[in-house]
């Protein structure tokens, strides 16, 4: 048994994290305390936390065990396994999509070269406002796109 540091609370050391410079070998919060107050500093620290958490995933050792993770059996198998959750979480976002991919290769629908708000020619990628209007696509830059979710919400029914 141990007596948390933070809540004042006495635990059994399960607890705890394990920490190897403690006396008794755990750490002297509990792990509800630990990760309460990792909750609150990421919240106060988001900005920061995003940017660090972008960059160290851009870091060339990260990129390689990602890429061959990626082409593993259990990497395709997760990404089996989310497209699924996906599809039956957002099945009219999925059925939009797809049925935009789908006249793009008819050719019903065209993939213009330019970002319709910036004029961008960076990742241009098709946009719904309403999902129950499959063909009716603006075509936005990846920046444009993701500001446009940022501030608005697009029609689902």
């Amino acid at each position: 048994m141990k007596v948390c540091k933070e809540c004042g609370v006495e635990k059994e050391l399960s607890a705890f994290y394990k920490h190897s410079a403690m006396f008794d070998g755990h750490l002297n919060k509990c792990i509800e305390c630990v990760k309460s107050r990792v909750g609150k500093h990421r919240e106060l620290n988001l900005d920061k936390i995003r940017a660090y958490d972008l960059a160290r995933a851009k870091t060339p050792h990260r990129m390689a065990k990602n890429k061959a993770y990626a082409q593993s059996e259990k990497g395709k198998l997760a990404h089996k396994k989310a497209l699924e959750n996906y599809k039956k979480k957002y099945p009219l976002t999925y059925a939009a999509k797809l049925l935009t991919k789908n006249a793009i290769k008819r050719g019903d629908l065209v993939r213009p070269r330019h970002c319709s708000e910036c004029n961008s020619t960076y990742k241009i990628e098709g946009h719904h406002n309403d999902y129950t209007k499959p063909l009716d696509v603006r075509w936005l830059c990846e920046k444009c796109h993701k500001n446009w979710h940022n501030y608005n919400e697009p029609i689902y029914e």
